[in-house]
């Protein structure tokens, strides 16, 4: 199908591509991986002739149809329905169908034969083509991606960016193209809507590459990985999982033979040097220079997945419930989104909003930060210090500031090699950390807002979209962030590994309720495929219990209380606060030494360290229900007075 021919590709003084041999057959399902920056969109658009290659060339069969999905999609704009826009896929049948329509016209007075005979060809043309399926095909697939029947009638200008993209895609779809080249499609869609397109990728004829940072999504659609790398191309027979297996054993290889081939290199330099100036060795110098000369240099084994070294941890230690919601009720002018619905979250929930889009995932996160107005009760517990990361945390950065000075701003009371450190942890090193905002790219920008989040000490996130414009090595730093993180949150995302690795509990709105599935993301959709086909499993997993009210103890029980016991109760409280920040600590400085390389390698010291952990563990555990029950006292107190 497409050929590229020992093709390199400069861009912004820059090679992004060297000396690329790659064949695209028939049939293929690629997936196209690197990190951001490397050049996968780019490569897409030398595929499809728009960039032209500096050396080398491609050559593509002359009747190559190709459908390609790119970011730029976002910003188009129709006057038509959304289901005209789609059938524009089918410019070919519609010009048949149109003189079709023309030709029964002109036989309401014209009988001749050569009319006749035009009409039955193109008929035969029409029915072919599919042309009777087209409009059916049109709905399945609008469908699919998420259009009701209602919204397929709306004019395409009317919906945001992220839903023109599908409309796009849709598009794409219906015109089956001999091959796909499709960037980043998940990006704007819904866990339903992926999951349809997973069906639809798998079922389907031509060839495809799909650009794309979603591993599920990577494991079920493709049989081949193409890692974009130091400017070449790995290829990997394979589905993503296979590809971290077989890279993992490549990369052994490549480092012996590195190791075998260095010390070739310091031997013939050691004699080069040693023996240069005697003219009864010069011969055997010079041999070995040349042989240095040709030598095809093995490259050093460079380290793909990145680990956060710093711990981020919450603040001050929060009440056991975080928030609890009561009797909540959200509609907008034309949408319903809650209905009386209640909900709690309790310390150490992490928590993953799921749902299709629509059903006001984002809008529950904001009642849950207070930033959205609602008709029932939002009871924050004691605490609790919250930090919201969605969209407009990354519009609110300042962009005449470098990423160095951004952070430094908002880390005020640290040093400039701990701001460093903290940007190394999100990729940023070197020279990258003066960088301007506001020339960064979209995921760049997310990083920095993230960072931000993360460090604000909060023991309560919110976090919407946060592995949006994220490459894979971004989104890993993220879930070691949030597994090692303290205290609790909530995450709007569509990314299925993402979800699986950091929640232990999965929410979603259905009949206008929040409720809530005890477990994994895996073992939600376990579920919830048996729920969809057998509705008997429903009984399973009820939703979201109601908080229930106490007891109102007699009045006899709510007097007696001093503002002075009530001080020395406070007084109490903050006293185990401060001790168990102080436990936690020591907590910390056990775990780092337990983590360093010397103590792995001495059995003695790590089983003495494992023993004071635990010991440190108790300590912390007691101090912990010391305060619950003594905070439970303080506010009995309060509300007595």
């Amino acid at each position: 199908m497409i050929a590229l021919n020992d093709l390199s590709f400069e861009f912004g003084g820059r090679w992004l591509y060297r000396d690329v041999n790659w064949h695209i057959k028939p049939k293929e399902r690629i997936g196209l991986i690197g990190k951001n920056g490397t050049g996968k969109s780019t490569l897409l658009r030398i595929l499809t002739g728009e960039y032209t290659p500096a050396e080398g060339n491609i050559s593509r069969m002359n009747t190559l149809k190709i459908g390609f999905l790119n970011q730029d999609l976002l910003s188009y704009e129709s006057e038509e329905s959304v289901h005209r826009v789609a059938m524009e896929a089918f410019e070919g049948l519609l010009k048949v169908q149109s003189e079709i329509d023309d030709i029964l016209q002109q036989l309401e007075t014209d009988y001749s034969d050569n009319l006749i005979a035009r009409l039955g060809h193109l008929q035969q043309v029409f029915e072919a083509g599919g042309g009777y399926e087209m409009e059916f095909r049109t709905h399945e697939v609008l469908a699919g991606l998420g259009f009701s029947e209602a919204e397929q009638e709306r004019p395409l200008k009317t919906f945001s960016g992220g839903w023109r993209m599908r409309v796009m895609l849709a598009k794409i779809l219906l015109a089956q193209p001999d091959l796909l080249l499709l960037d980043e499609p998940t990006n704007h869609l819904d866990l339903p809507s992926i999951l349809w397109l997973e069906t639809y990728l798998q079922n389907f004829e031509g060839a495809f590459i799909i650009v794309s940072h979603d591993r599920y999504f990577l494991d079920r659609v493709v049989t081949r990985i193409v890692e974009v790398r130091n400017s070449k191309l790995n290829i990997y027979s394979g589905n993503y999982s296979f590809y971290l297996e077989e890279r993992a054993l490549r990369e052994e290889v490549q480092k012996g033979q590195y190791e075998n081939q260095q010390r070739q290199i310091r031997e013939a330099e050691r004699f080069i040097e040693r023996f240069k100036a005697k003219a009864s060795k010069a011969t055997q110098a010079q041999s070995r220079v040349k042989m240095l000369e040709k030598m095809d240099r093995v490259d050093p084994v460079e380290p793909e997945e990145a680990f956060i070294s710093f711990s981020f941890k919450s603040g001050q230690q929060a009440g056991v419930d975080i928030v609890t919601l009561k009797e909540i009720d959200k509609q907008y002018p034309d949408k319903t989104i809650l209905k009386k619905t209640e909900a709690t979250i309790r310390r150490g929930d992490k928590i993953a909003l799921i749902g299709a889009n629509g059903l006001g995932k984002s809008t529950v996160l904001r009642i849950l930060a207070g930033a959205e107005t609602f008709s029932g009760e939002r009871k924050p517990g004691y605490n609790v210090v919250q930090s919201f990361y969605a969209q407009h945390q990354v519009e609110a950065l300042t962009l005449s500031n470098n990423i160095l000075e951004e952070m430094s701003l908002f880390i005020r009371d640290k040093g400039e090699t701990y701001v460093r450190n903290i940007l190394g942890c999100f990729l940023f090193s070197g020279d990258d950390v003066q960088k301007k905002i506001k020339v960064l790219s979209g995921g760049e920008k997310s990083r920095v807002a993230l960072a931000k989040t993360l460090l604000s000490e909060a023991n309560f996130l919110l976090l919407d979209e946060p592995t949006n414009h994220l490459d894979m090595q971004s989104i890993q730093i993220l879930m070691q962030a949030l597994v090692q993180f303290n205290g609790t949150y909530v995450v709007v995302s569509h990314d299925r590994f993402f979800l699986d690795a950091i929640a232990n509990k999965i929410w979603y709105i259905e009949d206008y309720q929040i409720k809530e599935y005890p477990g994994t993301y895996a073992e939600f959709e376990a579920w919830y495929q048996k729920r969809k086909a057998s509705p008997t499993v429903e009984a399973v997993v009820a939703p979201v219990p109601k908080p229930v009210a106490p007891v109102a103890k007699p009045v006899v029980e709510q007097k007696g209380y001093g503002k002075n016991e009530i001080r020395r109760q406070q007084q109490l409280v903050s006293g185990l606060e401060t001790r168990i920040q102080e436990a936690e600590k020591q907590l910390q400085i056990i775990l780092e030494e337990h983590n360093l390389p010397e103590v792995a390698a001495n059995f003695a010291m790590a089983k003495k360290l494992g023993e004071r952990r635990q010991e440190q563990e108790k300590i912390l555990q007691g101090l912990t229900q010391e305060w619950e029950e003594a905070l439970e006292k303080l506010e009995e107190m309060e509300t007595s007075v």
